[in-house]
């Protein structure tokens, strides 16, 4: 009988933790402040506990003394990533990065890649603490009440995916991360970025891939923004319609967020002219916008990298670009024209340096890469962070009202002039794939 009571205790503990939403945990050794929770090199992931590591391989608790929440920490010489249970929704996480007795250099990114520090390094005996914004999502469908009306269709191989699983992932890299302490809380108050697209725009999870989407978050202020990525390779617009994605931002948006629409490439591929569906659901999609009070921002899809004998780029996009410009100024909604910077930008880098920014890369440069990858569709790490940086701009010299919410980490851009390639900084991850995503 006192086994059956144990077990009925444990369940119904683990149950209200899941459901849980403000959390402090103590990364190190043996000492925890008060009020938090204790976490080691052992605290491996379980689901009924609701935290831990993903992998505590290579995993080191160092206590330097002193102060019992910065005074010990966990680092590794590998990525590590911790995970904990929560209900969807927008989360501030406070970060306790540092070493009371030497240095620290660590980059934090949450979910699929979702880049959100770059770069911390932090001085011999300096513990920093800072902030960010994290969206949460899950697959359920629910109504204004919150009842479960359905779900989200997802792919196959999206169920492998980081940001459908029910759980906040953070992955901390870099050459000496140091971690002391994480607090995580809601934010009931910060504005929300819904992003709609498809594989340039998407969370991708695995190296070499990447999106300006997942690069986007870096570029705003935490607390006061949060970027929802919830485009996925190879979608259309009634794509996204069919597997009941957008209804699933119809149910969450509120009014005074963002909706980003960027369609077009596979669009266009599917055999679709603008005139066949593609005008009619974007002015749907922009009417049932404005009747939630929500602001729009329509984004022209980039240019591929197709140049001609003369060095430029060559429009493989049909007018699915200018039909979207065009309803941007028939709907009297924002536009970010990212096709038309784009092509400045791609043949400012040239023919052959712009291969750097797309996924062009050697046999063997990844697992179970046996041919070499040259794809002239999507995009690297640092290709994604020279886009996102153009959409930034695009903000910003549009005066957009999103342009007071971009962080310091925004320090201008010139098209003509894009980022040297030798400095771009992006420690890679373990999620590595060949494999190219859906669309083209």
């Amino acid at each position: 009988m006192k086994n059956w009571i144990g077990i009925i205790a444990i369940f119904i503990c683990s149950s209200m933790f899941a459901q849980q939403t403000n959390f402090k945990f103590d990364f190190g050794g043996s000492r925890t402040q008060e009020g938090f929770i204790p976490i080691t090199e052992h605290s491996k992931f379980d689901r009924k506990m609701g935290y831990g590591f993903m992998d505590i391989s290579g995993l080191k608790s160092v206590d330097r003394g002193g102060d019992a929440l910065t005074g010990d920490y966990i680092t590794s010489d590998k990525p590590f990533y911790f995970s904990v249970v929560i209900p969807e929704g927008n989360y501030d996480i406070k970060l306790n990065l540092g070493d009371s007795k030497g240095a620290s250099q660590t980059t934090v990114r949450v979910e699929n890649r979702r880049l959100m520090l770059d770069d911390v390094k932090t001085k011999e005996g300096e513990v920093v603490e800072k902030i960010i914004t994290v969206h949460i999502k899950d697959s359920i469908l629910r109504n204004q009440e919150g009842v479960e009306i359905g779900i989200v269709k997802l792919k196959p191989r999206e169920r492998k995916y980081l940001h459908w699983d029910n759980l906040l992932t953070i992955e901390f890299n870099d050459k000496a991360p140091k971690v002391c302490a994480i607090i995580l809380q809601p934010n009931k108050t910060a504005k929300t970025i819904y992003l709609t697209g498809d594989s340039t725009v998407v969370d991708a999870l695995y190296e070499p891939w990447a999106s300006w989407g997942q690069i986007l978050p870096y570029f705003f202020i935490p607390e006061e923004v949060a970027v929802a990525n919830y485009a996925e390779s190879g979608e259309t617009l009634k794509a996204f319609e069919d597997r009941h994605r957008i209804d699933k931002i119809w149910n969450k948006i509120k009014p005074g967020d963002y909706l980003f629409i960027q369609f077009g490439h596979n669009d266009q591929k599917s055999g679709n002219s603008t005139k066949s569906g593609y005008r009619k659901r974007l002015k749907e999609w922009i009417n049932k916008a404005k009747q939630l009070n929500v602001t729009l921002v329509l984004v022209t899809s980039m240019n591929r990298r197709v140049f001609d004998k003369n060095n430029k780029i060559v429009n493989t996009l049909d007018d699915f670009p200018d039909a979207m410009r065009e309803i941007a100024k028939e709907e009297n909604v924002y536009l970010i024209d990212l096709n038309a910077m784009s092509k400045t930008l791609f043949e400012a880098m040239g023919p052959e340096n712009s291969k750097k920014a797309f996924v062009y890369y050697p046999a063997n440069s990844y697992p179970n890469q046996p041919d070499a990858l040259a794809d002239d569709t999507h995009f690297n790490t640092y290709g994604a962070y020279e886009l996102a940086k153009c959409v930034v701009k695009s903000m910003v010299d549009q005066k957009l009202p999103l342009s007071k919410f971009i962080s310091k980490n925004y320090k201008g851009f010139d098209l003509n002039k894009p980022d040297p390639f030798e400095k771009f900084h992006w420690p890679e991850s373990v999620f590595m794939e060949s494999l190219k995503p859906d669309g083209n």
